[in-house]
């Protein structure tokens, strides 16, 4: 019984098991088969993935650059038996070597193509242009990709640079922010100034004889002794005898 999400390959054996000859049919569902001179392999249809070691890749200027890549792909229905014929190896580890070697080759091809700059600039249509090539790689023995990331890492010393670049924005915007809380404050004391002048100016032009004398009485407490010229209303008003 073939399981579901497989594809099962009837093989037929003649002969010595070296160099035989092999006539390789696709099986589904329920198969009936001489063991002693066939035999039956499963071959996984749904998806599979694969985490794979980093390694690394250089760019077109010979900066080096480190690829973790992890894809998800699957057997495109009916291609167990050309899958099979050609590697005569279990799924697992044709992933594990030939689908690998697609998957680095990919990398390498795409990435010569750009400058460190460019890479970083337009890492998107690089990760892109990646997965196209390995696609079409892959279809043509059977495979189809279905998604891919590159686990791209930067070399350290551009890192270190973009560091270093983000820093020095961060301080450009501080400082501008520093200037421009300066100014607001220069503006505040400015219109305080002008305020108070023309506060000043205002009780200059109604501060009369009158209106002082007022001040005077409001703030005088009947007992304070006077000292100096007292306001008129203190002076002698009778006439000399």
């Amino acid at each position: 019984m073939i399981d579901a999400g497989h594809e099962g390959i009837l093989v037929k054996q003649y002969g010595s098991k070296k160099g035989v000859q092999q006539n390789i049919t696709l099986v589904t569902g329920r198969v009936f088969y001489n063991p002693f001179s066939e035999y039956v392999v499963q071959f996984p249809t749904f998806v599979q993935t694969a985490d794979y070691d980093p390694f690394t890749v250089n760019a077109k200027d010979g900066s080096v650059f480190i690829v973790d890549p992890t894809i998800s792909f699957y057997v495109i229905s009916g291609k167990s038996p050309f899958i099979y014929t050609k590697y005569r190896q279990k799924l697992k580890d044709i992933t594990k070597t030939t689908i690998f070697s697609y998957v680095m080759d990919a990398f390498r091809i795409q990435m010569n193509k750009y400058t460190t700059d460019e890479l970083i600039s337009n890492r998107l249509r690089f990760e892109d242009a990646v997965q196209n090539t390995l696609d079409s790689a892959l279809q043509k023995e059977g495979f189809k990709l279905e998604q891919m990331t590159s686990g791209l890492k930067y070399p350290e010393t551009i890192v270190q640079a973009i560091d270093l670049k983000n820093k020095a924005v961060q301080q450009a915007m501080q400082v501008e922010n520093e200037l421009k809380v300066a100014e607001a404050q220069s503006k505040i004391k400015l219109i305080q100034a002008q305020t108070e002048a023309k506060t000043n100016e205002l009780k200059q032009k109604f501060l009369t004889p009158l209106l002082i004398q007022q001040l005077f009485i409001d703030k005088w407490d009947g007992k304070t002794p006077l000292y100096g010229n007292s306001p008129l209303f203190f002076q002698n008003t009778d006439s000399p005898k």
